[in-house]
């Protein structure tokens, strides 16, 4: 790996859908433009707080397809979920994402398949790179396990990170257990680790991670992206002092639920009930919710 590896604070968009469940194209992509614009480095469409299962895979090509074509994003600026359990849904929109020219995808295992093990998770992810077959691919692995059922452990990742050394790039970790994103980090030196959440964000970086893919990015960016900036000039102390405020609205955020929590804010900010509408088989975000979360923002 170079010195030019993935780096930044990443915003995994949240998807609004119109009161008959489609996308709704308007809100989404005003909602990336303003990720970006508020200091976002990249997005990353369709992750856990995206509903990505919810969504079906033409779906999520088209949603894609409009965030480049409209000028919300360009291309080197996002990086799209792409894991499923089928090899063959997973190499579409691995392909897809690369014709696009997307930055990297973001790719979660072969959930429900708990019992494959490293062993197979590495031929699951080497049949894809093999298949897609392009070096512009670039793999941001998807840790999640207390939704997937089944982890990507520190040594596959660097396992893979070795055998694909130009490919498997990344890390997020989404499994709230520091010690395991440690041990990415010490265990895969080639990969750029982000953690899920902006808390750990700066203990990360101090180790060589790359920044945060945090829900709360779709909320409290510019607030994150201040804190990284600090971090990565080196800047210690005040990137500390900034962590109180912007962990207390990450807490909020958890306590609401993540999504629906981020759904209600994002419905009271804009005036906008669709932003309230969630995909079965969650349930609608409470047009309440959002107070704690106001209450923990900074001031306009």
């Amino acid at each position: 790996m170079t010195d030019d590896r993935f780096r930044g604070v990443i915003t995994p968009i949240l998807t609004p859908y119109n009161d008959d469940a489609s996308i709704s194209k308007e809100l989404y992509l005003y909602h990336a433009a303003s990720c970006l614009a508020g200091g976002a480095h990249y997005l990353s469409p369709f992750g856990t707080t995206g509903e990505a299962l919810s969504n079906s895979i033409r779906e999520r090509m088209e949603a894609l397809e409009a965030l480049i074509d409209s000028g919300s994003a360009r291309p080197d600026q996002l990086m799209p979920g792409t894991g499923l359990c089928s090899l063959e849904d997973t190499l579409t929109l691995c392909r897809h994402a690369v014709e696009m020219g997307c930055a990297a995808v973001m790719t979660l295992p072969p959930f429900f398949y708990v019992t494959a093990g490293d062993d197979g998770m590495y031929r699951y992810f080497s049949q894809l790179i093999e298949g897609v077959g392009s070096g512009a691919l670039k793999i941001c692995l998807y840790n999640i396990p207390q939704n997937t059922g089944i982890g990507i452990s520190p040594a596959l990742a660097g396992r893979l990170n070795k055998a694909f050394p130009d490919t498997v790039v990344a890390y997020k970790d989404s499994s709230g257990n520091w010690g395991n994103t440690q041990a990415v980090i010490e265990a895969a030196p080639g990969i750029s680790v982000f953690p899920g959440s902006e808390s750990f964000m700066l203990q990360a970086m101090k180790l060589g991670g790359g920044g945060c893919i945090s829900a709360s990015c779709n909320s409290n960016v510019t607030a994150i992206r201040k804190m990284y900036d600090l971090a990565a000039a080196g800047n210690w102390d005040a990137a500390e002092a900034a962590l109180a405020p912007i962990n207390a609205h990450r807490q909020a955020i958890q306590a609401g639920g993540l999504i629906p929590a981020l759904k209600s804010l994002k419905a009271h900010q804009s005036g906008d009930h669709r932003w309230l509408n969630l995909r079965a088989p969650l349930d609608n975000a409470d047009p309440d919710a959002y107070a704690p979360l106001t209450a923990t923002l900074p001031a306009a």
